[in-house]
């Protein structure tokens, strides 16, 4: 594999472990990925076949038990909590099967506040936060409460959420797991339409084989090893 500046992930030589008292699981196995920047990357796999694994430790979440993870200039596999603070909140925008969103917060807050929390003068955060709401059709919901939204709008505000730092690279975990079919496609194409909008980087992890013909390449991971999917 050819490194080069493109290169916005690079890992090589990736293993994970883990160790109980009753036994020693690897669900990682010297597992090698480059992505490219502006590449919209799909991994697909059975339950427990590391996919969510692999992207906890992209996004900084898990420890590596051996390996490099170079992720644009960090390399995830060695920063203080200090250091992976600053990179999940300035490089990275991450989505998850559940919106986590802030149940005392509006859909315009929730999406405000991270970028308020990262150093953004209040304005222009505010600003942000009202065009990606209105990039993702909430306009009109932005006093709502997350308890007055539904499902879907939930996780559209996390969708445009992830966005609002204007970070590098996009982390999704079964994005649409907790949805409905509908809502599933609805969310999958504005995941991708927005990672092409703004030029990001995407790395979706999904077991929804349709949502996975989206991506421009695409992994399955099987016994902790990667393999091309054409």
């Amino acid at each position: 594999m050819t490194e080069n500046i493109s290169d916005v992930v690079k890992i090589r030589g990736l293993e994970k472990t883990f160790v109980s008292q009753s036994e020693k699981l690897t669900v990682i196995n010297n597992l090698d990925m480059t992505v490219k920047a502006g590449q919209k990357v799909v991994i697909v796999g059975e339950s427990g076949s590391g996919k969510s694994t692999l992207l906890n430790i992209i996004g900084g979440l898990d420890k590596v038990s051996k390996g490099s993870v170079i992720v644009g200039k960090y390399n995830v596999s060695e920063l203080d909590e200090g250091d992976l603070a600053e990179y999940r909140s300035h490089f990275l925008g991450l989505v998850f099967q559940f919106h986590y969103l802030l149940k005392d917060f509006t859909a315009l807050e929730n999406i405000f506040l991270p970028a308020f929390m990262a150093g953004s003068g209040k304005k222009e955060a505010m600003e942000r936060a009202k065009k990606l709401l209105d990039d993702v059709g909430l306009t009109s919901r932005a006093s709502h409460l997350p308890s007055e939204l539904s499902g879907g709008e939930r996780q559209r505000v996390a969708v445009a959420r992830s966005l609002v730092n204007n970070p590098s690279l996009i982390l999704a975990d079964e994005p649409t797991g907790n949805l409905d079919p509908a809502n599933s496609v609805m969310i999958g194409d504005l995941l991708f339409s927005m990672a092409e909008k703004y030029n990001k980087t995407l790395i979706l992890v999904t077991h929804d084989m349709k949502l996975a013909e989206k991506g421009d390449v695409r992994y399955s991971i099987k016994a902790g090893k990667l393999e091309r999917v054409e």
